[in-house]
């Protein structure tokens, strides 16, 4: 019971992804392909929502389900890092048309197929934890 109401913040997000339409293929293809602004007006959005979250995170010392504050440490800012991330995230976003949350989302509406993606993104999460001390710092 303790932790129901991060479920229902899970159930209303899951909700509003796939209401907003932002788990569609044919709309993250349309983002893709530089055809609409849908796609970009929500993560316009969920970034500015996000930055405010952390100042308030920040500045309020915001703690944890265990009580404990939550610290948001600095990012390593190794630029080869982050582009050979990024370019094999996107690609593979760009490919599959889907990314992490609306794969969840896609799921828990009832299409099957994604649990090919799924294991696939389990798979990658794997080798990632295996390659780490290999990666770029």
């Amino acid at each position: 019971m303790k932790f129901f109401k991060y479920f229902l913040v899970g159930i209303l997000f899951g909700i509003t992804m796939f209401k907003s339409e932002a788990v569609s293929w044919f709309r993250i293809q349309e983002m893709f392909r530089f055809q609409s602004f849908h796609m970009y007006g929500i993560i316009g959005v969920s970034v500015v929502v996000g930055i405010i979250i952390v100042q308030i995170i920040k500045r309020f010392h915001v703690k944890d389900i265990h009580g404990r504050d939550i610290v948001i440490h600095d990012k390593n800012k190794s630029i080869p890092r982050y582009l050979i991330g990024g370019f094999i995230f996107g690609l593979g976003w760009a490919i599959a048309g889907i990314c992490p949350g609306p794969m969840f989302v896609l799921m828990g509406a009832g299409y099957s197929a994604l649990i090919v993606f799924f294991a696939a993104a389990i798979v990658g999460t794997f080798l990632y934890g295996v390659l780490r001390s290999k990666l770029p710092h």
